[in-house]
């Protein structure tokens, strides 16, 4: 396991600078930030001098392995707009990232997993059209629009829920308020994850109901519960991992928009500040934050194929 993750982690790295690479070559291609500075109260001199201080006057790949230089001593740059170090910002930012996407990982799971089992067993009754249908609506109906609409409802309509930020102004932030402003994000995320899974749990439970030991433990006079919940669902785990590592990085990039519309003080709000005023080093930190959480969430993938299923060898 050791040698498997070793390697893994040594093939991460020409990955991790291709993905940079490419990441550089298109944010440059979209224009320079400088443009945002242009106006009749800023001279084309002092554009210009802005211009030769950030290091913009050079070629796309001076610019780059400048940028790549400061990263490896563990620089990420400083902001253009706002002047603060990049890996602060990022630092600052992640928590309420990794909050509203750990709770919504967690409730889509408590969701997915029970529902799709239990649509598995009953199979072609009222209840499997049930959750079959709430998957397929889960899946399919856009996060931004589920958004809007969920605002409306308890929001403008109700007024039980905010509808902006992640604690209330003058409230100090307590657990009770922060609780109340995830409701309707947690809600988003998880409910378009568990439209998914619910799927995958549903078709790999099926697939294991029909093997010949699950027949056999029947036969033995072993419980419906345990024949279900020990042997099915485990044989059954190597899929709906594979689904888990999956939903990970789509939860990442999926949070860029919930927390725009929700305002949540995340990443998400403030790599969409970054993109609208061209903000190169904080994009490419984002960039490079999300290529990391892809590549480690691939390996976690892996990892958990062998704790699941012993069987399976990573060589």
């Amino acid at each position: 396991m050791g040698k498997y993750i070793l390697k893994r982690i040594l093939i991460a790295i020409p990955v991790l600078i291709g993905i940079t690479i490419i990441d550089y070559a298109i944010m440059c291609m979209a224009g320079s930030p400088l443009e945002m500075l242009q106006g009749p109260r800023v001279s084309e001199a002092a554009v210009e001098a802005k211009k030769i201080a950030l290091g913009l006057d050079k070629p796309f790949y001076v610019q780059y392995f400048v940028w790549l230089g400061q990263l490896l001593h563990g620089n990420m740059g400083y902001s253009i707009k706002s002047y603060q170090p990049v890996s602060e910002m990022i630092s600052s930012h992640l928590g309420p990232t990794l909050l509203l996407m750990g709770v919504s990982l967690l409730v889509s799971l408590l969701v997915a997993v029970p529902a799709g089992i239990y649509s598995a067993i009953h199979q072609y009754t009222k209840g499997d059209y049930a959750v079959v249908t709430f998957s397929f609506l889960g899946s399919s109906v856009p996060g931004f629009f589920l958004s809007l609409l969920l605002i409306y409802i308890f929001t403008v309509k109700l007024g039980w829920l905010p509808s902006s930020g992640m604690t209330t102004l003058g409230m100090g932030g307590g657990f009770l308020d922060v609780l109340q402003h995830m409701i309707m994000p947690v809600i988003v995320l998880s409910t378009s994850m568990a439209g998914s899974n619910i799927r995958y749990i549903r078709s790999a439970v099926l697939e294991i109901l029909q093997q010949d030991y699950l027949r056999t433990a029947r036969a033995k006079g072993i419980g419906h519960f345990k024949v279900i919940n020990k042997h099915a669902l485990r044989n059954a785990l190597v899929p709906i991992v594979t689904v888990i590592g999956m939903e990970i990085p789509v939860l990442f990039g999926g949070a860029v928009i919930i927390e725009q519309v929700f305002s949540w003080p995340g990443l998400g709000l403030m790599t969409m500040s970054a993109i609208t005023s061209r903000d190169y080093p904080v994009i490419m930190g984002v960039c490079l934050l999300s290529a990391v959480v892809v590549l480690a969430a691939n390996l976690i993938t892996d990892i958990l194929y062998a704790l699941v299923d012993p069987t399976i060898q990573l060589d």
